[in-house]
């Protein structure tokens, strides 16, 4: 069988028209519109955490990483993520509240910064949070016994 330009042509318009809705005049006939289902009944909270070494986010370079999600159920690669959960919802998602001032435990003067990052979403709300740290002594004891950071 010999194929014509306007043979192979036809086929393909069929196919268009097929795949398209399409009819044959060339009008597309109307596809009533779906509405966007909701994947969940939960506003997000899916979070990146991250621990750097340097002196400012932009600049750090990453060391460890996890992911958080808190919603519908803990989740994620965080190494306990219903405690840090447990921590976020207690202070409403505000990461400042993680942290102290002072550092409850002695360490010395050494100038090695550190970076702790948030990223996501927090109950809907964007996130992107960062603070830093002479060294890891003194993240560690500003933190606390906090679980968010802890990985």
């Amino acid at each position: 069988m010999r194929y014509t330009l306007g043979r192979i042509a036809t086929a393909a318009m069929g196919t268009v028209l097929a795949v398209t809705g399409a009819t044959a005049t060339g009008i597309a006939q109307a596809q009533p519109a779906r509405p966007a289902q909701p994947t969940s009944l939960y506003a997000p909270s899916v979070l990146v955490l991250t621990i750097s070494r340097g002196d400012t986010a932009a600049t750090a370079t990453v060391e460890r990483a996890v992911t958080l999600s808190c919603t519908p159920r803990p989740s994620g690669t965080h190494p306990s993520p219903t405690a840090a959960c447990t921590e976020l919802r207690s202070v409403e998602g505000e990461f400042n509240q993680l942290t102290t001032s002072s550092p409850q435990r002695n360490c010395t003067r050494q100038w090695d910064p550190v970076v702790i990052t948030a990223s996501g979403a927090w109950q809907g709300r964007n996130v992107s949070w960062s603070t830093s740290f002479g060294n890891p002594c003194e993240m560690q004891g500003s933190l606390a016994e906090g679980a968010v950071f802890t990985f």
